[in-house]
């Protein structure tokens, strides 16, 4: 277990003025601050009539390399502790009930089922404060939840006033659990859109397709690169692949690549700072997304706002939601000639390829930072309304 020392708290005052009459109180308690969530938060702390807090249960994982934004919102380092399991990091905070405590919030999000979750949504049922569950999941990434997991569920979205989900799977997941429709607000997952994206200068020129995520098993960058090779000898002609992230197959995947080097150019960038993926994006024909598991995955966003085409496994949340299948890309089972097919098609079909890619622009326009915010505010106001009863019953 990691223990860190004393919590400290750089702000207390919320960035859009001193708290006044009519403001409802609002406690976020989560894992860690997190690139696509911190702009949303830093949103919602100026949003009129809401008094926001967020209580992050440690600073960072130590798997996470994410360049963060600045935290313009108000919020509360709690005292570090957590455990790993199946590379899984599980927060335990119990000074989140003093920390809830002492702001006294009317209203409390959390988002997720750890302990320190638990602890906070036990705070909301003991003061009778609005309790408001938020979801990054879907029916498919926890479709093998243990059946003390499922209960646990079941216990606290039985006792939430609203919803907040991350996507349409996590609204569909929520109504499996029996949460009243109309409770349920979108906050969707977002890439930064507060950069341009397209009309830059690319970093690596003539780059055919791009990987980017971290290098382990579920991530399935071997795939990628299985792909890339395909092609190659497909068309007979050499093509490059981009590969951003870190990870222990990072060995592999070069000792694999050095086998294909007469078909594959591989270039292996490493950790990438956020302000330097878009010119990553800017000279690629495909965005390859073989993902063995992922809840969403925030890479499709970013390469739709760059207007590169997707090709990418039915495994990922984005799928078939944001990445539709012939629209702004391919959303194909993870069988490599099907993949080969429609990544060979982006290299030869310009026509195919311009539609594509100006459709990814179009999907991806709801995906914003103030789209996201308004739905985690207007679910805070619904659980401020006393008079509201829980969204559903334990099943």
């Amino acid at each position: 277990m990691r223990n860190a020392g004393p919590a400290t708290e750089p702000s207390i005052e919320p960035a859009g003025g001193a708290v006044g009459m009519g403001l409802i109180k609002v406690a976020v308690v989560t894992n860690i601050p997190a690139p696509y969530r911190v702009p949303i938060f830093n949103l919602l702390a100026n949003e009129r009539g809401i008094d926001l807090r967020v209580f992050y249960a440690a600073q960072s994982e130590p798997d996470r390399e994410w360049d963060l934004p600045e935290l313009l919102h108000p919020h509360w380092f709690l005292r570090e502790r957590f455990v790993t399991r199946n590379g899984a990091y599980i927060h335990n905070n119990p000074d989140v009930f003093a920390a809830l405590r002492a702001f006294d919030p009317q209203v409390v999000m959390t988002t997720g089922y750890n302990p320190t979750h638990l602890y906070a949504f036990a705070y909301a049922q003991v003061f009778r404060r609005g309790h408001v569950a938020m979801t990054d999941g879907t029916v498919a990434s926890e479709a093998k939840l243990s059946s003390v997991h499922r209960l646990v569920r079941r216990v606290v979205l039985g006792r939430s006033r609203s919803f907040v989900a991350a996507s349409e799977g996590g609204r569909a997941l929520l109504r499996v659990y029996g949460c009243a429709e109309g409770r349920i607000h979108l906050s969707r997952l977002c890439a930064n859109t507060s950069v341009p994206w397209v009309g830059i200068a690319p970093c690596s020129p003539g780059l055919d397709f791009l990987f980017s995520g971290r290098l382990v098993e579920t991530k399935n960058p071997l795939f990628a690169l299985r792909v890339a090779h395909g092609v190659a000898v497909r068309i007979g002609q050499r093509v490059s692949l981009g590969i951003l992230g870190t990870g222990p197959l990072e060995r592999e995947l070069r000792a694999q690549a050095a086998g294909v080097a007469t078909t594959v150019e591989l270039r292996v960038a490493g950790h990438v700072r956020q302000a330097e993926i878009p010119a990553w994006f800017a000279s690629v024909k495909g965005f390859l997304f073989p993902t063995l598991w992922d809840p969403w995955g925030v890479v499709a966003n970013e390469a739709c706002l760059a207007g590169v085409p997707v090709i990418i496994s039915p495994h990922a949340g984005a799928a078939g939601e944001l990445v539709r299948d012939d629209v702004n890309g391919f959303v194909r089972p993870l069988e490599l000639p099907l993949w080969v097919d429609v990544a060979t098609r982006l290299l030869s079909e310009p026509a195919l390829h311009s539609r594509l890619s100006a459709q990814a622009r179009v999907q991806v326009q709801p995906y914003n930072f103030e789209n996201a915010a308004k739905g985690i505010a207007d679910a805070a106001r619904m659980a401020a309304d006393e008079e509201i009863q829980p969204g559903s019953l334990p099943r």
